[in-house]
């Protein structure tokens, strides 16, 4: 692991948009989902960005996009642009199909991290006890 921390000092040398914690997520967030989809090796950007939501949203909950956004990240492109950062440093690695345009807007990020909304809370229904009158005698 002592690797990888050197290869993201490098990369964020050469590329400084993004935080080292950014790097540590995405690779905690590949490793998520490989074990999620019980898939070991190469994953399509579009399979690791849906486990980057869900495990986004499990570690953060509702502070999920101003995490990211204090990471530098505010989009899919953003992820699209770690990965390639890292597979450039030989971190993660690609197939011949494999580009950046994979990440690109792939879904919104106010829709995909807003945890409030469209979430209802629904109220308990009032249960109606008739009173026993034989005690208000």
């Amino acid at each position: 692991m002592e690797n990888f921390y050197k290869k993201v000092e490098e990369i964020i040398n050469k590329d400084p948009r993004y935080k080292a914690d950014a790097y540590e997520f995405v690779m905690r967030a590949l490793w998520f989902t490989q074990k999620k989809l019980k898939k070991q090796g190469h994953l399509s950007g579009r399979e690791l960005l849906n486990g980057i939501r869900e495990f986004v949203l499990d570690q953060y909950g509702p502070m999920a996009k101003t995490v990211l956004k204090h990471w530098g990240i505010e989009s899919t492109d953003d992820f699209g642009e770690i990965v390639f950062n890292m597979v450039e440093h030989g971190l993660l690695h690609k197939t011949e199909t494999d580009s950046r345009d994979d990440f690109k807007d792939v879904y919104n990020f106010d829709k995909a991290f807003d945890v409030f909304k469209n979430h209802v809370i629904r109220k308990p229904k009032a249960t109606l006890v008739k009173p026993n009158t034989k005690n208000f005698n």
